[in-house]
């Protein structure tokens, strides 16, 4: 189902052609619809896309029916946009960018959200959004996973996660679990899933602690590990039973 046809779905029959309209209209219309719609669409969570709401998904189907051409204008209009918005315009603009033309134009804006301390803003670039494991370097793709991890946030929800495991990020995460294990705190189980490809002798002794915890959710993580590598080290390990 395409997003028009989700929201159609959804809508009211006055909300349908309030929207109407405005996809119809002129590009100064689209831009002042997309700031108006919360009071003509209401703020309602969507079917089928989990964490969007229906102001929300108008505020997208304005902004994608904006003419591309020339590159300049439309650049120029999404810009104002970014350079105006309040909480939820920054949630809508970001859930977008998979959306939108010319992605690349859009990646300084995209590695913003990663450092706002607005959760939504982050939530919107981190979770269920292909843009960053299309466009991300891997510096900042690092950054998000890292980021997500330091604030309790499931990294199973970013979109991407595995095919952009590196060796960079998997030696970060050991980094992470001393900090914590110096600490005498715990570490997800789920970021283990992000080494199974890049194993070495310190990732190593991190999975033999695993496979010793007495916290199940840590020995199933080493199995994960365990099963998936071809480090030839880690499969010779047992876990605890």
């Amino acid at each position: 189902m395409t997003l028009l046809s989700i929201f159609n779905d959804t809508a009211t029959d006055a909300e349908r052609q309030w929207l109407d309209t405005k996809l119809a209209a002129a590009t100064p219309a689209k831009l002042a619809a997309f700031v108006a719609a919360p009071r003509f669409i209401a703020r309602r969570n969507v079917p089928g896309i989990p964490d969007w709401t229906m102001d929300q998904l108008a505020r997208v189907l304005l902004i994608t029916s904006l003419p591309t051409e020339p590159e300049d204008a439309y650049v120029k209009a999404i810009q104002t946009l970014f350079d105006t918005a309040e909480l939820y315009e920054f949630v809508a603009l970001y859930s977008a960018l998979p959306h939108l033309t010319y992605p690349g134009r859009w990646l300084f804006q995209a590695t913003e959200a990663v450092r706002s301390n607005m959760g939504p803003v982050f939530d919107a670039i981190a979770f269920g959004n292909t843009y960053p494991a299309d466009y991300f370097p891997e510096a900042a793709w690092n950054q998000l996973v890292l980021k997500c991890i330091f604030n309790d946030k499931p990294i199973t929800q970013i979109t991407g996660l595995d095919q952009r495991a590196n060796q960079t990020l998997a030696n970060d995460l050991s980094n992470f679990a001393h900090e914590r294990w110096a600490a005498g705190r715990t570490v997800p189980a789920d970021v283990w899933q992000l080494i199974p490809r890049f194993m070495n002798e310190t990732l190593l002794a991190d999975v033999k602690k695993l496979a010793q915890s007495p916290d199940e959710r840590d020995r199933l993580a080493a199995q994960h590990v365990i099963d998936q590598t071809d480090y030839e080290p880690a499969k010779r390990l047992s876990v605890t039973r």
